[in-house]
């Protein structure tokens, strides 16, 4: 597929940035313009100060952005521009004066990239998406998300990318570089162990230091190291009793000290609660910054508790940012991306996200089949999540309309009975709709009730040649999910599935089940119903024609799971440890549920969340312990199948590299992902296994085989210890296996190396108990 970013621009501003030096132009600016550059257009609007109305005019060209840098005129230093999101870019669509729209493309969610295991499509959707940033004159994208996914209710899970990290990382990395190929700026977000949003802005995070090292900071190494994005964005919580913002354990000691990165980093939106704490920490950007952090910080060098060099340190690293942004460059944006080349990247993307888990014979479709289509969000797709992470789309393609243009035939009595509740139901929510505003979206319709579906299907089951039911769940920012009606199916949702696959399965009939969620839901209790099941996550605003594409069998499902799908929420470890509050998406934001401007403890899982699980999290709990899935990480199936041959493992000093040869064994086209994980049982508490990388295939015709080469180094295989405060790697046998999914090896090999490697690293506050 053809990139559509500037090379050259992007490579004029890299080097710009690496050649330039701040230092004699940060001794002519005043004590406050360095003050005022760390903090963004939040801190107030003087009327007659020409920076202030510079600030403004920056933000007003692209309405509905999330902040604006500081500018001073005499200095040449422009206001850049930031805005989210993580599944495209958030602007307003529509602007006063004029009657051109500014729609952006609505890619699919993190979850769905993530479920593709191909970096190389990742960045083509990171290109597409950065080009609009770019041509709508923005200059950092607040993106992508990926924080770990520790437990399945967190509300902003559908951003994030995996329950593992090295897929986490892998992932970002890929997007990071698409977008910012473009010329213009990541922030990866949110650093760090911010897993739960309700009372996110004043909970803490109580990990210990391995599972902090080897989990939750893992992937932001990976993505720092592989990806090199601008600017990373700290999180609101604690961790172990310190601000995420306020850390100089994480930022300075961590992040910039152990891994090197040079960039950028800025606070999230009214995060922590001292200024001053959060320059001197290394945050260089406060944003949106407020009209006291000035004066915070100014009284702050006066009494001593922060000083000159602390904030020119800052200055510097904010000044770099600035020299490699479009503005910087003067660079004449068009306000006309190619929205229709961008719709079928998106397309694509999210039909090689779908994954397949269940098929009895019922997929791909037959051709031109009579089809009844169950399920509310058949008629209206969910295609992205709400809040920072949702994107102001032209439109979103529903599933019906995806069916019917490849040339299925879906049942009218189905239809009009759709159309009429979802009628209703927009008549019953319209004022509820108007209390929740753009942040928290419409409210979702009610499934059709049991009674009228238990009527329904009876009646058209003999027109029709197969059915489809379609799930749908959808979360956002500042909520987490509920537990029944949500990971759980609604009665009436069981009932629906229960009555289609009895009616049908009478007459020898198939039905599939597509689930366009926000993340796993529970499939215990009615998969053996369902003759398929696919996964369609929130696939952007193509989803229907994605999804159909899969079902028709243009395309073979390539996806696999990004996360377990457990037999039942409490088979999570950390479902102790969660406020599972049951809140769901009231239409309150429930980041400040009990919010206290220093840690306290005195609701469990509220003001803190103890990470008791220590490192048994996802498949690294599921595969150690032996506990039943539904669905193991990494699972997903295809409508043709595959052989490997060939698997090799060879060690040249730390280098590891790995061979294997897949065939495609079927009777159509596909792709296929090789899974590579490690272990070693002489490690104390170290999982069962764990993913040290992975590869996917090129399209494969029947026959057609593809080599694949790996390649890991000996500190991949690493364990922190605590007690060193060390990566350590051991000269004991260890064992890499080729597998399909986490549950399922293929093949093995030793691998054991002469030499044991121990990696000193910064010492991280430990758990406040």
């Amino acid at each position: 597929m053809k990139k559509t970013f500037p090379i050259l621009l992007a490579m004029v501003a890299l080097a710009s940035c690496q050649t330039k030096d701040h230092k004699e132009l940060i001794q002519q600016l005043t004590p406050e313009q360095k003050v005022r550059l760390l903090i963004g257009s939040g801190q107030g609007s003087d009327g007659e100060d020409k920076s202030q109305q510079m600030m403004a005019a920056a933000m007003n060209a692209v309405p509905g952005s999330a902040a604006a840098s500081y500018p001073i005129e005499e200095f040449n230093i422009p206001s850049i521009i930031y805005a989210d999101g993580p599944a495209g870019l958030r602007i307003a669509p529509r602007r006063e004066g004029t009657d051109s729209t500014f729609f952006c493309t609505g890619f699919p969610i993190g979850e769905s990239l993530a479920a593709t295991w191909d970096a190389q499509l990742q960045e083509e959707v990171g290109s597409a998406m950065g080009n609009e940033v770019l041509e709508y004159g923005v200059d950092v994208l607040l993106a992508p998300g990926m924080n770990l996914m520790r437990n399945p209710l967190c509300g902003r899970n559908f951003e994030y990318y995996s329950e593992d990290p090295v897929l986490s990382g892998r992932t970002a990395a890929a997007m990071v570089r698409g977008i910012q190929s473009n010329g213009v700026g990541c922030s990866i977000k949110h650093f760090a162990a911010n897993n739960q949003e309700v009372n996110r802005c004043s909970s803490d995070s109580r990990v210990s230091a391995r599972a902090l090292r080897e989990l939750y900071l893992r992937n932001f190494e990976i993505a720092v190291k592989e990806g090199k994005p601008w600017t990373i964005m700290t999180s609101y919580n604690y961790v172990n009793g310190q601000h995420a913002s306020q850390s100089r354990e994480l930022t300075e000691d961590i992040l910039r000290g152990d891994w090197g990165y040079e960039g950028l980093v800025m606070t999230d939106w009214g995060a922590g609660t001292d200024a001053a704490a959060q320059i001197g920490a290394g945050n260089d950007n406060i944003m949106p910054g407020s009209g006291s952090s000035y004066d915070v910080i100014m009284k702050a060098i006066e009494e001593g508790k922060l000083t000159w060099e602390e904030v020119e340190r800052d200055l510097e690293r904010m000044l770099s940012l600035i020299d490699k942004t479009p503005k910087a460059r003067a660079y004449a944006y068009s306000n006309h991306p190619d929205l229709e080349a961008h719709a079928q990247v998106a397309r694509q993307a999210g039909s090689e996200g779908c994954v397949l888990l269940k098929n009895n014979e019922a997929l791909p479709l037959q051709e031109g089949a009579n089809i009844a289509l169950f399920g509310v969000t058949s008629y209206e797709m969910i295609a992205g999540g709400t809040g920072a992470g949702d994107v102001n789309k032209a439109y979103v393609i529903n599933l019906d309309k995806g069916l019917t243009e490849d040339g299925f035939t879906l049942n009218t009595q189905v239809t009009e009975a759709y159309a009429s509740h979802i009628a209703a139901e927009n008549e019953r929510l319209a004022e509820i709709n108007k209390e929740r505003g753009w942040w928290f979206g419409t409210q979702l319709k009610d499934e059709m009730p049991a009674t009228t579906t238990t009527e329904l299907v009876p009646q058209v089951v003999s027109e029709c040649e197969a059915a489809i039911i379609t799930i749908g769940r959808r979360s956002g920012e500042g909520n987490d999910r509920a537990l029944e009606g949500d990971y759980n199916l609604s009665e009436d949702e069981r009932t629906l599935i229960a009555d289609v696959c009895n009616n049908f399965h009478a007459q020898g009939k198939k039905v599939a089940v597509v689930l366009n969620v926000c993340g796993p839901v529970r499939t215990a209790e009615w998969e053996d119903m369902a003759d398929a099941i696919l996964v369609a996550w929130q696939p952007g605003q193509e989803a229907g024609r994605s999804v159909a594409d899969v079902l028709c069998g243009k395309v073979c499902p390539s996806g696999k799971l990004p996360m377990t799908f457990a037999c039942a929420y409490e088979d999570h470890p950390s479902a102790r440890n969660f406020a599972n509050l049951n809140l769901g998406f009231d239409g309150k934001n429930n980041s400040f549920y009990h919010y206290s401007d220093h840690p306290i403890y005195e609701i469990k899982d509220v003001d803190y969340q103890d990470y008791e699980e220590e490192l048994a999290v996802g498949y690294r709990h599921f595969s150690t312990t032996g506990t039943p899935v539904s669905y193991p990480f990494g699972f997903g199936l295809s409508y043709t199948t595959f052989s490997f041959q060939d698997f090799n493992v060879s060690l040249s000093g730390k280098d590891i590299k790995i061979q294997v040869t897949v065939t495609n064994t079927g009777a159509c086209s596909g792709k296929e992902v090789a899974q590579i994980y490690w272990s070693n049982p002489s490690i104390a508490d170290e999982p069962k296994s764990q993913l040290l990388c992975f590869a996917k295939t090129n399209l494969l015709q029947p026959g057609e085989s593809q080599q694949l080469t790996l390649k890991a180094n000996q500190a991949d295989l690493a364990w922190f210890s605590e007690e060193e405060s060390a990566w350590r790697t051991e000269t004991s046998e260890y064992t890499l296996a080729l597998h399909s999914d986490a549950n399922t090896m293929l093949e093995s090999k030793p691998l054991r190396f002469k030499k044991e490697l121990i990696r000193p690293c910064a010492r991280v506050l430990l758990p406040q108990k």
